[in-house]
């Protein structure tokens, strides 16, 4: 009983911190608010040394809390918006995501990036940024470090491309879909597409999402070819490799449930921010666990792998455009 009650003094520190942090986002409206948890949870817990007994309950949020968020992602996600796509727009992201997360496994052991920060940077950039990392954790990385280095340079170069594409591809005179097609197709998170897309024009800040989406919906396939090509010199059994955690079947069953079942946009939208907040609450807690000399060794090559695999997501979804869509 007393160490629950220890336990507990953990969970109710990360969650209290994870408040401020998401108060602090309403102000500090430049940063992503999941990111400003990481930040916040890094500085407080290498500032102050805190109680050891509360490293159980810190634990059991960031881990739990991770796998909780991405039920809420799911709520977005409508098969019936993302078949008006076309199926050349769809074959074309699809192949993008499988050949991102081919050269993911590849480069990540050429380059040593180190633990499982290079696997966990690629496979955020491919799908959905934070919570694309949030769902391949548990898997490949028990360093809780490792998954707050990646958080944070996906965050990063999100902000990046969010900032800087739209004016490229103003400067260039893409077409709506183009322009659709290179930002839903290449930047991070959700919030970095709707901010980069509606800044161009509502249309394509439309298609941007819907195609953004698409590459959500193929976080379950995408796992399961992730795990077989991180894996497949273990000898496991094939069926491994379709055994998904509880959290992705969660995500699974509500996305066909959304698709089915008319879902008004009230209970979208509080969903979305209640998967925010989650995920802040967890990557505060994840930062608590970070070392400032972890993050600078591991951090540098994961700011190198990350900009080298955000380049080469965008060379080959502009190569596929010119090659089919243009």
């Amino acid at each position: 009983m007393k160490d629950i009650k220890v336990a507990i003094g953990g969970v109710v520190f990360a969650v209290a911190l994870a408040a401020v942090a998401i108060v602090l986002g309403y102000w500090v409206t430049s940063v992503n608010g999941i990111l400003l948890g990481l930040l916040l949870g890094i500085l407080v817990g290498n500032v102050f040394k805190l109680p050891y007994e509360w490293q159980p309950g810190i634990g059991f949020v960031g881990n739990k809390m991770l796998e909780v968020s991405i039920l809420f992602l799911a709520f977005g996600i409508n098969y019936s918006h993302i078949a008006h796509l076309g199926w050349e727009s769809f074959v074309l992201i699809l192949v993008v995501v499988v050949l991102v997360l081919l050269l993911t496994v590849y480069l990540a052991k050429k380059l040593h990036c180190p633990g499982s920060v290079g696997w966990l940077v690629g496979f955020g950039t491919a799908i959905c940024g934070s919570s694309a990392i949030a769902a391949l954790a548990p898997s490949v990385s028990k360093n809780k470090e490792d998954v707050g280095v990646a958080i944070a340079v996906v965050n990063f170069y999100g902000t990046i491309g969010m900032l800087v594409l739209p004016l490229v591809l103003a400067a260039f005179s893409f077409s709506t879909l183009e322009s659709s097609l290179l930002l839903g197709g290449s930047l991070h998170a959700v919030g970095n597409v709707a901010g980069a897309g509606f800044a161009m024009s509502n249309e394509i800040g439309e298609q941007a999402l819907t195609i953004k989406l698409a590459r959500v919906a193929l976080l379950s396939p995408g796992l399961i070819l992730f795990s077989y090509l991180t894996q497949r010199n273990t000898g496991k059994n094939w069926k491994h490799y379709f055994q998904l955690p509880w959290y992705l079947w969660g995500f699974l069953l509500i996305t066909v449930l959304v698709s089915i079942v008319p879902t008004p946009d009230g209970v979208i939208d509080v969903a979305s921010e209640m998967g925010k907040v989650i995920l802040t609450v967890a990557m505060t807690a994840i930062g608590l666990k970070v070392s400032f000399k972890s993050l600078l060794v591991s951090g540098k090559r994961g700011l190198v792998f990350g900009l080298l695999i955000f380049g080469v997501h965008l060379i080959l979804l502009g190569l596929g455009i010119w090659l089919f869509v243009s």
